[in-house]
């Protein structure tokens, strides 16, 4: 059997834009992806709301993947495939981090997750819609961190290179919702489970 951690945020988590509630397992991408890979394969979900792949985050040790992430991969073990789907909540205005900061942070992650995955697939964070700005996360994002997520996937791209890791890049697939800006509605989550079962079946 296959074991597949699939390490992320919000969307990860399976955020419902709509209600704040979270998505059941006939909705959210993680459990649908189960679903359709079949029981040659274990789905681990490892996603939480306003968890930051780079920023210390105050909310506590589950909301903070450089403290969180090594423990959740030691306690995982061995795993065939990590997808790793974070960073989109270092773009927060309050942790005012800079690409370069951001890079040098997924980075760490990537050398932590060598020594337990066989494979790695890099999601690039949320490109964020503007409709963001005029939401309930404006008082999150703000205009720079909008312009700063459509320059975040040339550092997967980037790190992709340096550590010969797989690419899978959900922006160029589906858009967040008009609801927020920035969390998948109902079909987002049913075309990234099928797209990346494509690309996961693929490798």
């Amino acid at each position: 059997m296959k074991k597949i951690l699939c390490y992320g945020d919000s969307n990860t988590f399976g955020y419902n834009p709509c209600d704040a509630s979270r998505y059941d397992t006939h909705t959210r991408w993680t459990a649908l992806l189960q679903n359709i890979l079949g029981n040659g394969y274990q789905i681990i979900e490892e996603g939480m709301c306003d968890r930051t792949g780079i920023a210390d985050n105050d909310k506590g040790f589950l909301f903070s993947a450089q403290r969180h992430f090594p423990k959740c991969l030691s306690k995982t073990k061995e795993v065939d495939i990590l997808v790793l789907w974070i960073g989109t909540n270092d773009l927060q205005f309050k942790y005012n981090l800079s690409l370069e900061q951001i890079e040098k942070g997924l980075e760490k992650l990537i050398v932590i997750a060598q020594n337990y995955a066989k494979k790695i697939i890099l999601i690039p964070s949320v490109e964020l819609s503007d409709n963001i700005l005029d939401g309930y996360f404006r008082c999150q994002f703000d205009s720079e961190s909008v312009l700063k997520s459509k320059e975040m996937s040339k550092i997967y791209k980037k790190l992709r290179r340096i550590y010969n890791l797989e690419y899978f890049n959900i922006n160029e697939f589906v858009r967040p919702s008009e609801a927020d800006g920035l969390h998948y509605d109902a079909d987002g989550h049913k075309i990234i489970a099928q797209k990346l079962s494509e690309f996961l079946v693929k490798i």
